[in-house]
Parts: structure tokens; C-alpha cells; sequence
């Protein structure tokens, strides 16, 4: 496993180039953080981007592979595997506003990943893989439910995607003010945005007291202890 980001021609960044992160803990960080992605793909000539889950094995291939989640009956699933895709995730960390509209802008942290996916056909692969998204919403949550059954598993897809080529970019920080506009009477700084989890609802029909490793998860998003 490669420890450094590799630059290729799709990777590169154009803009803000200091704004690149070259280590690529940076990009298990990103997904570790990350709910959900956005899978770019080309589905009979027009370009289709949707939401899906996602898990991560940083273990699995030269520098990790990213799993997602589809139906076998999902058009991005059935033409993912013959083309380049393009996954991406982000985090909006901070609404930046500025002295002036120009330099309003955003905290964040994105990575942007390209390459082939292939479908998971191996059984035990494709369980990993359902395994590594659901612990993803929910560490530990895969040990606590009913396994999938074979008519579940038949109407459910994974594709698996190599880490390898991929980027990351980041914005932290205030506004960038023109050093002319200093001195002008307008309120300048930084919003910040952070996901936060309520307390955990039990099902109507479900009299359990919340388990652990849901009490966890909850509290490490900021619900109330």
C-alpha cells in the first residue's frame, strides 16, 4: 500500500492547488467520516449521479477498496462495471462568509475517486463487503442483526472499487478578505456545521433498551447522553 496520494492526469488539481491533500490517510479520514457518496456514472449516453451507501477495507487490494451498495435491478449497477465511474464524498464543514460576495465560500473536505469498479459475484466477498457497509453507518451493527438470506442476497448488489486513484482537497480556516476591504462595517467569519444525532427511537414494536454499540455511535455524533 502506497502511503502518498499518486497524481494522474484525472487527480491532478487544476485550482486552489494548495488546497490538495497528499497523504492518503487523508482519504481514508474523508470516507471514514463520510454517511453516503455520490456514484457518477454514464447510463445510455446521459450522465447519471446518485446516493448510495458505502463501506470502506483499506485491507483489501494494492491501497484499499471501496464497497457500494445497489439492487441488482439499479441501472448504475448494471453499467457501472463496463466503464469508468467516479465516486465522491464530502463533508461541509463551515459556511465562510466574507466582507465581500466574491470571497464568500465553504469549509469542506471532499475526495473524489475514479476507476473501474467490478461487480462482487464471489459470496463470501460480496458478505464482506454488505458487512463492511452496514459497520460503516453503525460500527458493529453487521454482528447485531439477522445475516441476510439468499433471496436478499440475490436481489442485492455490491460493487467493489479500488482506493488507488484518487484525490483530496480541503478548506479550513476564516474568509479571505481583499486587504482593501478591511476596514468596510461588514460581518465577517466563519459559521460552523456539524452532523448531530438525536437520541435513538425504538420501532413502535420494539421493546429493547438501546444496544451499545447504537448508544456509541449516537454519542459520537453529539446526541445527548
Amino acid at each position: 500500500m502506497t502511503t502518498r496520494l499518486q497524481p494522474t492526469a484525472r487527480t491532478t488539481l487544476r485550482r486552489s492547488k494548495e488546497r490538495a491533500a497528499t497523504e492518503r490517510q487523508a482519504l481514508y479520514d474523508v470516507l471514514t467520516d463520510g454517511m453516503f457518496c455520490h456514484l457518477g456514472v454514464v447510463v445510455d449516453g446521459d450522465p447519471l449521479v446518485l446516493p448510495t451507501a458505502y463501506g470502506v477495507d483499506i485491507d483489501r487490494g494494492p491501497d484499499g477498496t471501496l464497497y457500494l451498495h445497489g439492487s441488482v435491478a439499479a441501472r448504475s449497477v448494471v453499467a457501472a462495471p463496463r466503464q469508468a465511474v467516479c465516486v465522491t464524498v464530502t463533508h461541509a464543514d463551515g459556511l465562510v462568509l466574507a466582507r465581500s460576495a466574491f470571497h464568500h465560500s465553504v469549509n469542506y473536505r471532499s475526495a473524489v475517486i475514479f476507476g473501474v469498479p467490478r461487480l462482487v459475484e464471489d459470496p463470501d466477498e460480496k458478505l464482506h463487503g454488505l458487512n463492511r457497509i452496514v459497520d460503516h453507518l453503525v460500527p458493529g451493527r453487521s454482528s447485531a442483526t439477522r445475516p441476510p438470506n439468499r433471496k436478499e442476497l440475490a436481489k442485492t448488489s455490491v460493487l467493489a472499487l479500488d482506493l488507488t486513484e484518487a484525490s483530496v482537497k480541503t478548506r479550513s480556516g476564516p474568509a479571505n478578505d481583499e486587504e482593501q476591504d478591511l476596514d468596510l462595517p461588514y460581518w465577517t467569519g466563519v459559521i460552523p456545521l456539524h452532523v448531530i444525532a438525536g437520541e435513538p427511537e425504538n420501532n413502535p414494536d420494539c421493546d429493547l433498551l438501546v444496544p451499545a454499540h447504537v448508544r456509541s455511535r449516537a454519542n459520537r455524533l453529539g446526541a445527548p447522553s
